[in-house]
């Protein structure tokens, strides 16, 4: 699971994936403020405002991810997962020291639209190589 869940998400992760299941984005951040503070932005472009997203050689934002849901009746609740995602030849001439792994869900294509959802520790150093996003097989996210 993420390692935090932003307040604006908590209870509506799940249905988003219900309304369209092809809308889910990863972006990734350098700079990162406390998890205190960051799980409070509502939005994209609300995080941006406070951190400083990655701009790595063949740095793009992972877009248009289909998450699945899965719901488990026998203990009740309901998990979305997607993919894991890989960045090839992530660095080289411009490298990131990364922070953050945040996954949002994409309402209109603004940031001012694109509602996060969980956030994951991703501490990783691009030097040219793939790097790869694995997200949690147990999934990014449960509502119980």
């Amino acid at each position: 699971m993420a390692d935090l869940i932003f307040n604006i998400a908590k209870g509506a992760a799940a249905e988003k994936a219900r309304d369209d299941s092809t809308k889910f984005g990863i972006l990734l951040i350098k700079t990162a403020e406390s998890d205190a503070a960051l799980k409070d932005r509502t939005t994209v472009a609300d995080i941006l405002a406070g951190n400083t997203e990655a701009n790595f050689t063949n740095y793009a934002r992972k877009t248009g991810i289909t998450a699945t849901l899965s719901v488990d009746n026998t203990n009740d609740w309901v998990t979305l997962d997607m993919p894991d995602q890989t960045w090839s030849a992530a660095g080289g001439a411009t490298n990131n020291t990364l922070a953050k792994l945040i996954i949002y869900y994409e309402e209109a294509a603004a940031d001012g639209t694109r509602v996060p959802i969980g956030a994951f520790d991703f501490i990783v150093t691009t030097d040219g190589s793939d790097v790869v996003a694995q997200i949690n097989a147990a999934g990014f996210y449960k509502a119980s």
